[in-house]
């Protein structure tokens, strides 16, 4: 599958968005043991870190969720389900705006383990928009894909994660339909 890598922490939700690959049909994180895995080697949580099924079946709303706001990042209406589960998750990580002594403003979890660790993500979007690249961040608007995707476009109108694979393949569908249609039936 395409790369598309997104800039800095943001690549972090890219990454976690990704572990589920629809052409593949594969999933990264299937449990509790794989997601604790995860998020330590993403520098998000402790290795020795409890995560129970409850913190799975979390996770995995979370990157639904955030899959859902990448696809309306390139142009599906999505509803409000997306912004509602992310609020939720927020609320458990117990977000926060924190001063630096600079005066700068970052927004960080309280809570810790899973919930802290989803809260981390969510901060990098919250980061991500307030710097003007979260709108850039999508999902693959190809339903057999929905991979996670940084528009790198000039003018941010890519819709497929690679144009060689998905948008062929949506070229390909498109030309079928218009031109292999059955005919139609006289009687």
């Amino acid at each position: 599958m395409a790369s598309n890598p997104a800039p800095g922490e943001l690549e972090l939700v890219r990454a976690f968005v990704n572990t589920w690959d629809a052409d593949e049909g594969t999933e990264s994180i299937p449990g509790a043991g794989e997601l604790r895995d995860w998020l330590a080697e993403h520098g998000l949580l402790d290795a020795g870190a409890r995560v129970t099924a409850a913190d799975h079946r979390q996770a995995i709303a979370v990157r639904e969720a955030l899959r859902a706001l990448m696809l309306q990042n390139a142009g599906l209406d999505v509803g409000p389900d997306a912004g509602a589960a992310l609020d939720v998750a927020a609320r458990r990580a117990k977000l926060g705006v924190r001063f630096a002594a600079d005066g700068g403003v970052r927004t960080e979890p309280e809570a810790g383990g899973v919930a802290g660790a989803l809260g981390r993500l969510l901060a990098i979007v919250a980061a991500a928009q307030d710097q003007g690249t979260w709108k850039r961040l999508k999902a693959c608007l190809a339903d057999d894909c929905q991979w996670g995707f940084y528009d790198r476009s000039r003018n941010r109108s890519a819709v497929w994660c690679d144009m060689r694979i998905c948008g062929n393949r949506q070229k390909v569908r498109s030309y079928r339909e218009r031109h292999h249609r059955p005919p139609a039936l006289h009687g």
